[in-house]
This record gives structure tokens, C-alpha cells and sequence, in this order.
């Protein structure tokens, strides 16, 4: 009798996988292409192109090849459509190296480097680093480490994207969506 469950289990595991293996696949995205925007590296024409997509401002990603946390970012939360959908449909969103010594021109129109313009010009020393800039392309926001899961990111652009940022802190915000979530459970 174990011996007929063994064969059954192992046949029907892989037809199982097989079968599930296109949803499991279809779950989750890869962040390069579907979280974060192309550029030339222009922050100042982007800012143009913000305003005419009618976007609520730019997000940056500041990070380091090397960093643990950047990466569970990218394969635990930036890689799901929901999150994916829900920022782009509201942000310009752009991944900056700290230690990049690539050429970029940030939103003033001055040129720099990745490098620079982290930690010179945004004081980036940990990563990875959240900034949201306004339409003019002003900081209003900044949220350093990875955030605990997809619920939270997708808190914190909704604080950004419906302007929460003016007149709350995003701990507070959080507090009153984690108790709105509890009491609807």
C-alpha cells in the first residue's frame, strides 16, 4: 500500500507542477522591465516627461550591487504586478548605483555622476534608499531599508501619490491603515 502512494505521489507531483508552474511563473515579474523606467539619465527631461505622463512626481531607488536588502526588495516586492502596476501608473521610477560612475544630468540640468548624485547631492549612505521628488523636482519624501512586505510599499506610494505626505508622518499613516486592515478582517 505505501509502495502504491510512493508511485501515485510521484506521478502526480510533476503533473501537478507542470500544471501549476504557468500561474507560480505569472505571479511575479521581473523588476528591470516592469517596475523600473528607462532613461538616458536625464532627471531634469524626466521631470518633463512626469508632467506630461501626468504622473505624481519621480521615485528614485538608490542601491548598491551588494546589498542583501535591495535585493529582497527586487524578489519580494518590486517584482509583483500589483506593486508594479499601481507605481507606474503613478511614477517615473529610476534605479540609481551609489558607487555608479555612470554620467547623468540631475534635476536642476547639472551634470554629475550616479555616485555623486546619491551621496553628494541626496546624502545616500545606506541602501537601499526610497526618494520620492514632486513634479518640480523636489524631495518629499524618503524611506531608507527595505520595506516589511508588498502591503507597506504599496502604503507608501499610495502616501505619496495622494498626498498624505503634507500633512502626516508615514509611521502615522501606516498605524491607520494597519488598523483599518484589522478591523475589516
Amino acid at each position: 500500500m505505501l509502495l502504491q502512494i510512493r508511485v501515485v505521489v510521484s506521478f502526480l507531483f510533476p503533473v501537478l507542477l507542470l500544471t501549476l508552474s504557468p500561474l507560480l511563473a505569472a505571479e511575479t515579474r521581473d523588476p528591470s522591465s516592469h517596475f523600473f523606467d528607462e532613461t538616458w539619465g536625464d532627471l531634469a527631461e524626466e521631470l518633463e516627461t512626469a508632467r506630461a505622463e501626468a504622473k505624481k512626481g519621480i521615485l528614485i531607488f538608490f542601491e548598491l550591487d551588494e546589498c542583501p536588502f535591495c535585493h529582497r526588495m527586487k524578489r519580494s516586492v518590486l517584482n509583483q504586478p500589483e506593486v508594479q502596476e499601481y507605481f507606474r501608473e503613478h511614477f517615473r521610477i529610476f534605479i540609481i548605483d551609489i558607487e555608479g560612475d555612470v554620467e547623468m544630468v540631475d534635476f536642476q540640468g547639472n551634470a554629475t555622476t550616479q555616485k555623486d548624485f546619491a551621496f553628494k547631492d541626496n546624502r545616500v549612505r545606506a541602501t537601499p534608499v526610497m526618494v520620492f521628488y514632486d513634479l518640480d523636482g523636489k524631495e518629499v519624501m524618503r524611506y531608507t531599508g527595505a520595506t516589511s512586505g508588498v502591503e507597506e510599499f504599496l502604503w507608501l506610494g499610495e502616501f505619496i501619490a495622494e498626498a498624505h505626505y503634507k500633512t502626516l508622518r508615514f509611521t502615522k499613516y501606516k498605524r491607520q491603515k494597519a488598523r483599518a486592515v484589522r478591523q475589516t478582517q
